[in-house]
């Protein structure tokens, strides 16, 4: 496991002990970058209009198509802990 592999985890797993909750545009980056990380590109089939969360968390996902995993990861890692360091 490489050394962003391991801060990945470790934000993976500080980032649920947060005193407060994230405003949505910052949960629904943290999804996507976790997902673009952990998986790469989106997969599946686009949720349904009606299916509000669903569809927000997919395109917010969809959003960052492209983006190398490993990028995604140290977003995600520095994401994290500006939101330790505020918190």
């Amino acid at each position: 496991m490489s050394n962003l592999d391991t801060q990945f985890q470790k934000a993976a797993d500080a980032v649920k002990d947060l005193s407060s909750r994230p405003d949505n545009k910052t949960l629904l980056k943290l999804y996507a970058l976790f997902k673009q990380g952990s998986i790469g590109d989106v997969e599946g089939e686009q949720p349904g209009a009606f299916d509000f969360k669903a569809r927000a968390k997919f395109d917010a996902w969809l959003d960052l198509e492209g983006i190398d995993p490993e990028e995604a990861k140290q977003s995600y890692v520095d994401l994290v802990n500006s939101l330790l360091a505020d918190d």
